[in-house]
């Protein structure tokens, strides 16, 4: 399989991910079964930025780099699109539409 060009757009991403999983014998995997991937890397991220952060966590347990671990949930949240025929660039677009809609008010911190 040829790695990623340089520049791919969202869909070539899509496509790749796609491709290494059925070369790697990734494709049987549920939707579920990739959830649940992606939620353990999402808590390796949280590791993650938290040991970037310097706030405490296990020394036993190593952290990868941030941008590792969010290669990663890209990876997965591909894998998940492409179960459900989700197209994920124009998913995206539509849900911009949607909150380029909404009014972005900060609510006012509680009074203490």
């Amino acid at each position: 399989m040829e790695e990623l060009r340089r520049g791919a757009t969202l869909a070539d991403i899509q496509r790749y991910v796609a491709e290494l999983e059925t070369q790697r014998g990734f494709a049987d995997q549920t939707a579920v079964q990739k959830c649940l991937l992606m939620g353990e890397e999402m808590g390796e991220l949280f590791k993650a930025v938290r040991k970037r952060e310097g706030l405490p966590i296990d020394c036993e347990a190593g952290a990868l780099p941030i941008a590792d671990e969010l290669a990663d949930l890209i990876i997965y949240l591909c894998a998940v699109a492409n179960r459900y025929g989700v197209d994920l660039e124009e998913a995206f677009r539509a849900k911009e539409r949607v909150n380029m809609a909404r009014n972005w008010m900060v609510a006012p911190a509680p009074a203490s």
